[in-house]
């Protein structure tokens, strides 16, 4: 059953997001994971929404995403998104 990673962003440092894109980029590379949106100008609908950029990214399995969540190399990089924003995620399963 896929899974859904959405992480919602206000980012504080701009030139520290884009290490982490740099960096967490080709972690991806090794992994069945299939990127469906970057938006940085959402419009919330209902409620409060955090930060303006959302991202999701969808994988096969929670396995697929566990691998590559906890990988070496994107450890490192998640690290360069927490000091440069104020972070939500959340792992959300598909329909099946």
């Amino acid at each position: 059953m896929s899974v859904y990673f959405i992480v919602q962003e206000e980012i504080t440092d701009p030139a520290g997001m884009e290490a982490y894109g740099a960096a967490a980029g080709p972690t991806l590379a090794s992994f069945d994971c299939k990127p469906l949106a970057v938006d940085d100008d959402v419009q919330t609908v209902e409620g409060e929404w955090h930060g303006t950029r959302t991202v999701v990214l969808e994988f096969p399995t929670e396995e697929e995403f566990r691998r590559w969540y906890d990988s070496p190399a994107y450890s490192e990089a998640r690290k360069l998104r927490f000091a440069a924003s104020d972070s939500r995620g959340a792992l959300v399963k598909g329909l099946g």
